[in-house]
């Protein structure tokens, strides 16, 4: 996966399903990414933490966006 995610415009194309479902899965990739760091693994990329984070981010800003403005 690339390291710039998902772009804005890219998450505001999706409908609501998609959006919960991407939202879901890099929860989910995040939860592992933490797991590898606490069981003292090393990932091969460092920064895809992050990158996840603002990902996560960026879908539930633009959701907060889409129900205010309904």
């Amino acid at each position: 996966m690339k390291l710039a995610l998902m772009r804005p415009s890219e998450i505001r194309e999706m409908n609501e399903s998609e959006r919960e479902r991407a939202l879901k899965r890099f929860q989910y990739d995040l939860i592992k990414e933490r797991g590898t760091i606490a069981a003292g693994g090393s990932l091969k990329n460092p920064s895809r933490v992050r990158a996840i984070r603002k990902a996560i981010a960026r879908i539930k800003t633009i959701n907060n966006e889409i129900r205010r403005n309904r």
